[in-house]
């Protein structure tokens, strides 16, 4: 299993396996690095727009560990191993409850970037055992009861009260001064 520096596993045999398409990708096939960024590496860019700006992997036999230049990160919503779906408080400094999770460190002397999104309790899991990404794995109690109470303090949020019933329960006299 592909380790990180520290040694520890990083849930998966070859990260360009479970790894999307490239960052740099356009809807239409073309680099967007080399579009963009043709000065941080000339030749690249040079091959690039003489082949009218498509990405290397449309190449046969061509794949994404090839391109000196791919980089694939995370943008899911969910966990990838067991499907725990995010819940953000707009004004809190909680702890998300999904990560970014580093698959590759290097590879053939490239420093390709992959990342996919785990939850925190997944993360840990594969740092700490041999527990892999691609396995069949629920949630655990303490991320949906996690996941649960965020969405009870989001739903009391989107609940809606007038100013008059927000004046009238700040004002409501205590058990104690009604029987005055």
């Amino acid at each position: 299993m592909e380790r990180t520096p520290e040694g520890t596993p990083v849930g998966v045999d070859d990260p360009y396996e479970v790894a999307g398409p490239c960052d740099h990708l356009t809807s239409d096939g073309r680099c967007r690095y080399a579009l963009e960024r043709a000065g941080h590496d000339p030749e690249f860019a040079e091959e690039r727009r003489r082949a009218d700006y498509e990405c290397v992997v449309a190449d046969d036999g061509v794949e994404w560990r090839d391109c000196p230049h791919y980089r694939s990160t995370a943008r899911e919503s969910a966990c990838q191993r067991c499907g725990l779906e995010e819940v953000r408080l707009a004004h809190e400094s909680a702890r998300p409850l999904l990560e970014t999770h580093h698959l590759s460190y290097h590879d053939r002397g490239t420093s390709h970037e992959i990342t996919v999104t785990l939850c925190r309790w997944c993360h840990a899991k594969v740092h700490n055992s041999f527990a892999r990404i691609d396995d069949d794995a629920s949630p655990t109690t303490e991320a949906l009861a996690a996941r649960e109470e965020r969405r009870s303090k989001e739903q009391a949020e989107l609940g809606f009260s007038s100013a008059r019933e927000r004046a009238e329960s700040s004002n409501a006299p205590s058990g104690d001064e009604t029987d005055r």
